[in-house]
């Protein structure tokens, strides 16, 4: 059902506006889940040290955000925050939560202005890094996008180079992931 409704909106998107330039031809990359994932571990505060460029995601430096697990929505209320092209600074809420479809660690992202779209953990220590990849594929095209989270806003460190391993043992192409500035200027609210 879920796959049906996915493909569905990427019809209409693309019919709607042409074929976006994150849309490319291949398939998904078979990625697996984390292990016994544990929701209220991996709540706080993360930061994105590198990502494929990501059009529903408006920031492009500072990026971070907020999981903040709620038992009785058995998933996060995310606040994600960072600095705009322009210098403006932007927050987006949302909620990301496990379906009964699929393991615990194979979310969904589920924010206004984005359609719905999977977040799969695909490795995390709960205590610097989470890999996390989302890719929606359909009739030979597919709309990949990969983030390495840290639990410190370094560009270089830990969560990169056990990231960059991970997502390469799972067939995702590390080398489309750009670097996410964190500098002195970065406030973070999220």
């Amino acid at each position: 059902m879920f796959t049906t409704l996915v493909a569905a909106a990427l019809v209409a998107l693309v019919a709607a506006d042409g074929i976006p330039d994150f849309v490319v031809p291949g398939r998904c990359a078979k990625v697996a889940n984390q292990d016994k994932f544990d929701l209220r571990r991996y709540s706080g505060r993360w930061y994105q040290t590198q990502i494929i460029d990501n059009a529903y995601q408006p920031y492009t430096r500072c990026i971070h955000s907020n999981y903040d697990y709620s038992d009785s929505d058995y998933g996060f209320k995310v606040t994600t925050a960072g600095f705009s092209p322009n210098n403006e600074y932007l927050r987006l809420q949302g909620k990301i939560y496990p379906t009964k479809d699929f393991p615990a660690a194979h979310m969904l992202i589920d924010f206004p202005t984005v359609f719905a779209a999977p977040y799969e953990v695909i490795e995390t220590d709960y205590e610097t890094y989470s890999c996390v990849y989302s890719c929606i594929d359909w009739n030979g095209y597919k709309s990949e996008f990969g983030f390495v989270f840290s639990r410190t806003p370094q560009t270089s460190g830990p969560a990169n180079d056990k990231c960059a391993s991970v997502f390469r043992k799972n067939g995702v192409d590390f080398a489309l992931f750009n670097d996410v500035a964190h500098t002195a200027e970065c406030v973070y609210r999220a």
